[in-house]
């Protein structure tokens, strides 16, 4: 009798422990919305409006420009000291923003935060290439990612949280500090750069590794440059930018303008307007597993091209459409419903962006989806400054409207660059996938 391959489970645990790390650095990225917002910061440190735009974009802009050289530094030393280092940076600077004594302080903190975070999406992408099995990166994309949204949906409410039973702002920072040190050693002691280096993964867990890809050993000549001439000139990979570029400046409003917007609009008070946000914010987490599920069916019917191309594009129209409702309604719990549409059709093609990006970038796997990764970013820089610039030439009711329908349009043009992108088409032609 043949005997059945009883592979063991170490991915699962390398996976979870990849999404607790997402899930720490979006608590970090977004919860200094609602520590601006609060009664104890403003209190305590006085900020015009234009240094609170620039304080809210200043984490995006570090964390796009670092995302190249993160990726390189991936693809050359490898992925577990470096992401180690990452967390534990990330989080010190986390605790320094709580330090702060003014707007100064608090810019350097945001930018070291954003530097310090860049690098683990990059990294996380060739992860997944050699620890989740080729018939279902989608949904274990959507896991890492799924991650990342639980934690921002939880960093308003937690945050305020934090800060409403202890009286001051600044715990929220420190707390979040120390748990991240914490959660770095740990991902120094569980995981490793291959199955195959790793001493709890057995034969057949590494075989089922390999399954669609052949077997694969650690790399031994990573590349070390920047594929720039191929980037530039790959007319896929820019329009896969585009989708990232413009997804952002919609769905960047969430984060950063949802909290003002509930509380100078809509006049909710603190707890309110971080529990509405939280619950928009929550509606979004199921959109992920969803999205990786619907990814990987897709693309086992339809091809790659299509099973990507679908989730991306059809899903940013209807986010649109979800914001043009949220303007309609003067409920809080149903203002929820609409904006949680919103990061619901936002995030359920995620995955599907992930996942193309893996399937195009061939052995250069951080350094472009770091490229990918620094344009959208840069939408989700240039939000705060571009969402206000819109709001004083039109805003003439004080409504926000004429900046939620700037949103809107960008998820248009998302949907309509998604429609041009071709997973099929590898960045640099006739080059294999690494390891």
């Amino acid at each position: 009798m043949a005997t059945v391959p009883q592979p063991t489970r170490v991915r699962f645990s390398i996976l979870g422990l990849a999404t607790v790390v997402a899930f720490l650095m979006y608590l970090d990225r977004i919860c200094l919305a609602q520590i601006i917002a609060s009664d104890s910061f403003q209190k305590n440190i006085a900020l015009s409006p234009s240094q609170t735009d620039w304080l809210k974009g200043a984490f995006f802009w570090a964390y796009a420009l670092a995302q190249v050289p993160a990726g390189r530094l991936s693809d050359r030393f490898g992925v577990r000291p470096l992401i180690c280092i990452y967390i534990a940076t990330w989080s010190l600077f986390t605790a320094a923003t709580s330090f702060a004594w003014g707007f100064t302080s608090l810019m350097l903190a945001r930018l070291g935060c954003g530097l310090a975070e860049a690098g683990y999406y990059p990294a996380s992408s060739g992860l997944l290439t050699r620890w989740a099995h080729v018939g279902s990166r989608g949904l274990a994309s959507s896991s890492i990612s799924w991650g990342g949204r639980v934690g921002g949906a939880l960093a308003p409410w937690l945050t305020a949280f934090v800060i409403l039973k202890s009286g001051d702002w600044r715990w929220a920072g420190w707390i979040y500090g120390l748990v991240g040190v914490g959660v770095g050693v740990s991902y120094w002691h569980v995981f490793r750069e291959h199955p195959r280096l790793h001493p709890r993964c057995n034969a057949d867990e590494i075989a089922l590794l390999a399954e669609g890809r052949g077997d694969f050993l650690p790399v031994k000549n990573p590349p070390r440059r920047f594929p720039w001439t191929a980037a530039c000139r790959s007319t896929n990979l820019w329009m896969a930018n585009g989708v990232q570029f413009f997804t952002n400046i919609g769905w960047a409003f969430l984060i950063l303008s949802l909290p003002d917007y509930l509380k100078k609009v809509m006049h909710l008070d603190e707890g309110m307007a971080g529990t509405i946000t939280t619950l928009a914010l929550t509606i979004g987490i199921a959109a992920l597993p969803i999205g990786g599920i619907a990814t990987d069916f897709l693309s086992r019917r339809y091809g790659n091209r299509l099973g990507r191309m679908l989730p991306m594009s059809v899903t940013k129209f209807a986010a649109a459409g979800c914001y043009v409702l949220a303007m309609w309604t003067d409920s809080p719990w149903w203002m929820a419903v609409a904006f949680g549409g919103v990061a619901f059709f936002a995030d359920i093609g995620l995955p599907a962006m992930w996942t193309t990006m893996q399937d195009i970038s061939g052995r250069h796997q951080a350094q472009l989806f770091g490229w990918g990764n620094m344009w959208g970013n840069f939408g989700a820089a240039i939000q705060p400054v571009l969402f206000t610039a819109v709001l004083r030439a039109w805003d003439v009711n004080h409504n926000y409207h004429a900046g939620i329908w700037l949103c809107a349009a960008a998820f248009v043009a998302a949907g309509i660059f998604a429609l041009f992108v071709n997973a099929e088409k590898l960045v640099i032609q006739h080059e294999a996938v690494s390891a």
